[in-house]
């Protein structure tokens, strides 16, 4: 192009350019020197420009291209619930400074800036234009106030581009979630596990969260929690076909936007990295585990049971000495019977009775979208160990360990993988079968009774329309190694039992009993002031009764599976 350009001009030059004939030889080479430099200078100027146009290109280039190093150091991939909702989003925020030795005419600027900010404490700003440092006059600013502040053209108002990480539901999924760096790195939840997902991905990560539900859960949450004066609590909702996680709440939480250095133990998340010893929700295993090893029937009966037994000087009795001494398998599981589920694991043995709530997951390492998992401690199974063991005493798991453990007794006793990315679903079928065929259907069966009879321990969540069943466990809280005074209360429940869809789990640590709480029976009339006992039965019952009640309709409408 430049090389065209020379040669038009040139060509134009010599068309104007006459020689006369008169002129002297001293004339004839003056006007030829003239020529060859003026031809030198065109061409030298041509060659300039296209130099320091390349050059402006390349800066233009470069420049561009730091810009969009940058953008991609800071950007992560969009989180979305299973309805298409943010729940993480990586944004454009502008904040906007103040370069005070720049400022010309200040009177003209505050009252520019009085008209954009009529909220400011415009005392406060001139006192920092005095100081002469540069300051932020607004961070996270609007488009609209920043359209305003660039007409201003004042080059003492520094705009700042920044990527932010933000968290629209702010609390409500901050266990999930977790939070990341000043480096943009994922240091807890769901931003460490998929860091470098979230760092490649162009498309959002879909989760299997539902925002609704969730909301749902968590307001009844810390309602009860106000109401039982516990220390913290936690919930999961899964599909016990598929795995998908509906809703994990664990309480306290906090607001990833707010970034935090959490240290306080109060604050980990309870269903995932808290382990406890559950009690009494166990013994849904040992009746399972006993069925599954042909060693009993539902209608096996239990004769002359006693109310106590010892083992190695360890006393165990029943926590209700108005348990019959005769029962069958399925009441001993109905009515939460301490020593007939001792009887019924001493049929199965210490060693089967181990790798059997290994294989179900109870005692197994899980591994799951979030890295934040508690170590599974190893057991050694003696006569002892075994007797505690079997109604819940003495070994320890994870909210989310029973929540799988529970799904895998419910949904025809296939392994099932807990899931929170809503692209595995498909991959976690069905395939694997560890329990007998049969075995799951009489044990819903039974964990149905304990809800809808008398003798059931878990009444208050015998919600009308959706069938459904679980088992309770109370257990004493473990403090440095020692048994204390505090509870975990624990209701593990399925539903519906006719057609088994959802496990729900609910855990209230240190609960306490309630003098004004009313309980409405929705078996018969009438109701109850007052919590009895502070036992599973009466808190943790009652709260995933109320859950249910409120998330069954979406549950309904939204998840509902066409055979």
């Amino acid at each position: 192009m430049s090389q065209n350009k020379s040669k038009i001009i040139i060509e134009d030059y010599k068309s104007e350019f006459k020689f006369n004939k008169k002129d002297t030889g001293l004339n004839i080479k003056f006007n030829r020197v003239a020529f060859i430099f003026f031809v030198f200078f065109v061409t030298y100027l041509i060659y300039s420009i296209h130099l320091i146009h390349l050059g402006s290109r390349k800066v233009k280039s470069e420049k561009v291209n730091d810009l969009t190093t940058i953008k991609n150091k800071l950007y992560r991939a969009d989180i979305i619930d299973t309805n298409g909702n943010y729940l993480a989003k990586t944004v454009k925020s502008i904040d906007i400074g103040l370069k005070t030795s720049d400022i010309i005419n200040k009177k003209k600027l505050l009252l520019s800036l009085n008209i954009i900010f009529p909220e400011k404490n415009f005392k406060e700003i001139e006192k920092k234009i005095e100081n002469k440092k540069f300051f932020y006059l607004e961070k996270k600013i609007s488009e609209e106030k920043y359209e305003k502040i660039m007409k201003l053209g004042d080059k003492s108002l520094i705009p700042e581009e920044k990527i932010l990480r933000m968290y629209p539901q702010k609390n409500l999924f901050s266990h999930v979630l977790g939070q990341i760096d000043d480096n943009n790195n994922g240091i807890s939840g769901l931003e460490k596990s998929l860091n470098k997902d979230l760092k490649k991905s162009k498309d959002p990560i879909k989760l299997t969260l539902d925002k609704d539900i969730q909301f749902l859960i968590r307001n009844e949450l810390i309602k009860y929690q106000k109401i039982f004066q516990s220390k913290g609590s936690a919930a999961i909702l899964m599909n016990v076909n598929n795995g998908d996680i509906l809703s994990l709440v664990s309480l306290p939480d906090f607001n990833p936007n707010e970034r935090q250095n959490i240290t306080d133990v109060n604050y980990i998340n309870r269903v995932t990295k808290g382990t406890y010893e559950l009690g009494s929700v166990i013994k849904t295993f040992t009746f399972a585990n006993a069925l599954n090893e042909k060693l009993i029937e539902p209608e096996t009966e239990f004769l002359d049971l006693p109310k106590s037994i010892s083992c190695y000087g360890f006393p165990i009795r029943e926590y209700d000495n108005k348990i019959p001494s005769d029962l069958t398998a399925e009441q001993i599981l109905i009515r939460s019977g301490n020593i007939g589920s001792v009887r019924i694991a001493q049929k199965i043995g210490p060693e089967k009775f181990k790798s059997f709530l290994e294989k179900v997951g109870i005692l197994n390492q899980i591994t799951f979208d979030i890295e934040e998992v508690a170590p599974q401690k190893n057991y050694e199974f003696s006569k002892c160990k075994l007797a505690t063991a079997s109604y819940g005493h003495g070994i320890a798991t994870t909210i989310l360990q029973l929540a799988k453990g529970y799904s895998i007794l419910s949904n025809g006793g296939f392994e099932i993988k807990p899931n929170l990315i809503s692209k595995n679903s498909k991959k976690n079928k069905k395939k694997n079968r560890l329990l007998n065929k049969g075995v799951s259907e009489q044990v819903v069966s039974a964990l149905r009774k304990i809800v809808s009879t008398e003798e059931g321990t878990a009444k208050f969540a015998n919600v009308p329309n959706y069938e459904i069943g679980g088992k309770t466990g109370t257990a004493d809280k473990v403090l440095d190694g020692e048994y204390s005074d505090g509870k975990v209360n624990t209701f593990a429940s399925i539903f519906p039992t006719s057609n088994p869809k959802f496990v729900f789990v609910v855990m209230l640590d240190g609960p306490q009993k309630s003098k004004d709480y009313y309980y409405k029976y929705r078996h018969m009339n009438g109701g109850w002031k007052g919590t009895l006992k502070n036992s599973a039965g009466w808190t943790s019952v009652e709260v995933a009764g109320k859950v249910i009640d409120k998330i069954g309709p979406i549950l309904a409408t939204k998840y509902i599976e066409v055979n």
